[in-house]
């Protein structure tokens, strides 16, 4: 459970930090992921498309 304290009575300070807290630790891209099912095929496919497309990207970086 993420915790956040409040100071001086700055509840929008704290928010921010509760946000940034709650980004960090992976909850959003976890409940995305969580949020339907996927078949173990489309999920593979998936995958091999991001390192297609992360390899072209390192590559791009590489030649400049």
């Amino acid at each position: 459970m993420t915790h956040v304290d409040v100071k001086d009575g700055n509840v929008e300070g704290a928010l921010k930090r509760f946000k940034m807290k709650v980004q960090r630790s992976g909850v959003p891209t976890e409940m995305k992921k969580r949020r339907e099912y996927s078949k173990p095929g489309i999920i593979r496919r998936e995958a091999k498309k991001e390192a297609i497309r992360n390899a072209k990207k390192h590559n791009k970086q590489r030649n400049y």
